[in-house]
C-alpha cells in the first residue's frame, strides 16, 4: 500500500501539464515575473487563476495577480510596425512583443510532506510555469469530507471543488464583505448551511431582513429555501414580530420579548450614533441606574417634572441631559417587543435551544427596517447569552460540567456594533478580541468593512469578500494580510455576482472562487427531502395566507 501511494505521488509530480511560460525574474516579497510562451495567448490567462512552477527540487503553487504586455524594444510602443500582413504579425508576436504575467507564489507542494508548506524560497530563472490541474488544486485544498465543505470552484475550473475547513473556520471570527447587491446573504447562507450540516457549531442568527429562516426571494423574484426548510428540526425560528412571521406563512418556535428592566446603559452605548446620544446623556444613564436600580428607564419615561426636580436636586445629574435622554429613549416605546415586568426569559429560551444543538434564526419582521431595534436586541441578547457561556465554560474548567457547544453569532450591519468609537464597549468587540476563549465567535456581514475597528478586523480569522469598489473598504479587508498588494488587483476584478476572494484561517492560501449555486442541486447535497412535516407546514402557510384558522385552533 505504501509503495502504491508513493508511486501515485511520483506520477503526480511528473505529470505533464500545459506550459504557459518561464520565470524571468522577481522576488519572494514582490512575486515572480513570467514570460508567456508564443503559443500561450494573453487572453487565455486571467488574474485569480492558479499555476504551478516546477523548480529543480520543489514544485510551487501560485496565483496569477497581473497580466502585462511587454516588448524587447521600447520604440515599438512609440512607432508600432505595420501588422496588416499576417506574416509580419507572426514574426513580431512572441519575439519582439510578448505577454508577461505576475505570479504570487503561495505554497510548496512537497511530495514528502503530508500537506503543502508555506513558501520560504522561490524557483530559479527559466523554471517552467504550468496551468494548475485538478490534482494540483485538490492537493492544496483537500477533498470534501466531514470537515471540509464545498463552497465553490476556482475560476475556469468547473469540475474542481474548493473546500473550506469548517472546524478551523468557526474557531475564530469570520467576515463576509461586499458591496450592496453582490450576494452577501447568499454567501452567508452557504456558509451557515455547511456549519449546520456538518454540526461543527450551533448558530444564533440575527436575521435583520428575514433572509435565513424559512424562505426568501431573490432579486429575480425566485423563491429559495431558508435554513429551516433545509434542516428542519436542526433549526428553530424565533421572532420579534409574530404577526409578520405568520403573515409570511411561517410558524415560529417562540416569540422574543425584552424587559425594560433588563436594558442597561451598556446597551445604550451601541445606540450612541443611532439615537444621537452625547457623553453627558450616557453618563446620566449610568447615574440613573445607580440611583433607581434596574427599572430606571421605565421610571424615567413615566417621571413628571416634580420627580425630575427632586432627582437633580439630590444628585449631580444635569437636568438638560436628563430631559434630552428621556426624549431619545421615548423613541424606543414604539417597539411592541419591549414589555414592563415581563416574567419570561427570551435569552434563556434561546440558550435551551442552542444547548440541544439547534441553531436559532431570530427574525425581526417589521422591525428589520429599524436599525435601533436591530442594534438594541442583538446587543441585549448577545450580552446575556455570552455571560451564560462564560459561566458554563468556567464550570467546565472546574470539571463540574461539559463545555458548551461552539456558538457562531451572525450579525449584519456589523460596523454599527464594531465602530472604533464603541467597539471596546460592546459585547461584540469583546467576543472578537477573545477569539474562541469561551467557545463563542462571530460571523459578521457588512458592506462597509472600513467602518469596523482595526483591532477587531485584525482578529477576523477567515474573510470571504465579494466585489468592493471603495478604496478604504478594500484596505480594511486586507488589514494584517501579507502580500495584500497583489491580492488587491484580484479583488478589484471580481464579477458582481457569485465570485468571492477567500483568505485566512479556513483555507491554506487565498483563493478566488465562483461560488456554489444555491438551487435544487444544493438542496439535495444538503440532504433535503420533502417530509410530511414540511408538507404540513406548507399547507398551514397556505391556510394562513387565505385567512383560514390553523388545524386544532378554535
Amino acid at each position: 500500500m505504501v509503495d502504491k501511494n508513493l508511486n501515485e505521488l511520483d506520477e503526480f509530480f511528473s505529470r505533464p501539464t500545459r506550459e504557459l511560460g518561464m520565470i524571468i525574474g522577481g522576488s519572494l516579497s514582490k512575486g515572480l515575473e513570467v514570460k508567456l510562451n508564443p503559443d500561450a495567448p494573453v487572453e487565455d490567462v486571467a488574474v485569480g487563476r492558479y499555476v504551478t512552477i516546477q523548480g529543480t527540487q520543489l514544485k510551487f503553487f501560485g496565483m496569477i495577480t497581473d497580466v502585462i504586455l511587454d516588448s524587447i524594444n521600447p520604440q515599438i510602443e512609440k512607432t508600432p510596425p505595420d501588422v496588416s500582413d499576417p506574416f509580419l504579425r507572426a514574426v513580431y508576436a512572441g519575439n519582439s512583443v510578448f505577454g508577461r504575467i505576475h505570479v504570487s507564489p503561495m505554497l510548496v507542494l512537497d511530495k514528502n510532506a503530508d500537506e503543502p508548506r508555506p513558501v520560504k524560497t522561490i524557483p530559479g530563472h527559466f523554471a517552467a510555469v504550468h496551468v494548475a490541474t485538478e490534482e494540483d488544486v485538490n492537493m492544496v485544498f483537500g477533498r470534501e469530507d466531514e470537515a471540509h465543505f464545498h463552497i465553490g470552484e476556482p475560476l475556469d475550473m468547473e469540475d474542481v471543488h474548493i473546500n473550506l475547513d469548517l472546524p478551523r473556520m468557526v474557531e475564530r471570527s469570520l467576515g463576509v464583505f461586499g458591496k450592496s447587491g453582490t450576494g452577501k446573504s447568499f454567501l452567508t447562507r452557504l456558509l451557515l448551511a455547511g456549519v449546520i450540516q456538518r454540526r461543527v457549531a450551533v448558530s444564533l442568527i440575527f436575521d435583520m431582513h428575514n433572509d435565513y429562516g424559512w424562505e426568501v426571494q431573490t432579486e429575480g423574484r425566485t423563491k429559495v429555501k431558508g435554513l429551516k426548510q433545509l434542516f428542519g428540526s436542526q433549526v428553530a425560528i424565533f421572532t420579534l414580530d409574530e404577526e409578520s412571521t405568520r403573515r409570511r406563512g411561517v410558524s415560529p418556535d417562540a416569540t422574543v420579548v425584552l424587559d425594560w428592566a433588563e436594558i442597561q446603559p451598556e446597551d445604550l452605548e451601541t445606540l450612541r450614533t443611532t439615537l444621537n446620544l452625547s457623553d453627558q446623556m450616557i453618563g446620566a444613564a449610568y447615574s440613573l441606574r445607580r440611583e433607581w436600580g434596574p427599572g430606571w428607564i421605565k421610571r424615567l419615561l413615566d417621571a413628571n417634572s416634580v420627580d425630575l426636580e427632586e432627582l437633580t436636586a439630590n444628585t449631580t445629574i444635569n437636568r438638560s441631559s436628563l430631559d434630552a435622554l428621556s426624549r431619545r429613549l421615548e423613541r424606543l416605546t414604539r417597539f411592541d417587543f419591549l414589555r414592563d415586568s415581563w416574567k419570561g426569559d427570551s435569552a434563556q429560551r434561546i440558550i435551551e435551544y442552542l444547548e440541544k444543538g439547534m441553531s436559532v434564526v431570530l427574525e425581526f419582521g417589521r422591525y428589520g427596517n429599524s436599525l435601533e431595534a436591530y442594534i438594541l436586541v442583538a446587543n441585549y441578547l448577545t450580552r446575556r447569552i455570552h455571560r451564560m457561556y462564560v459561566e458554563r465554560m468556567e464550570r467546565a474548567l472546574g470539571e463540574t460540567g461539559q463545555e458548551p457547544r461552539q456558538l457562531l453569532i451572525v450579525i449584519e450591519e456589523a460596523h454599527k456594533f464594531l465602530d472604533p468609537q464603541i467597539a471596546r464597549q460592546t459585547i461584540f468587540g469583546t467576543i472578537a478580541r477573545e477569539l474562541r476563549k469561551y467557545n463563542v465567535t462571530l460571523l459578521i456581514v457588512d458592506q462597509r468593512p472600513s467602518g469596523i475597528d482595526e483591532e477587531v478586523m485584525s482578529q477576523i480569522g477567515t474573510r470571504v469578500t465579494a466585489l468592493l469598489d471603495n478604496e478604504r473598504d478594500i484596505n480594511a479587508v486586507f488589514t494584517g494580510v501579507s502580500g495584500a498588494g497583489a491580492l488587491r488587483e484580484v479583488l478589484a476584478r471580481l464579477d458582481t455576482r457569485q465570485q468571492a476572494l477567500i483568505l485566512g484561517h479556513a483555507v491554506p492560501m487565498p483563493v478566488v472562487i465562483h461560488t456554489r449555486t444555491y438551487n435544487t442541486d444544493f438542496y439535495a447535497a444538503m440532504g433535503f427531502q420533502e417530509t410530511a412535516d414540511l408538507r404540513s407546514n406548507r399547507e398551514e402557510r397556505v391556510n394562513l395566507l387565505r385567512g383560514e384558522p390553523e388545524p386544532g385552533i378554535d
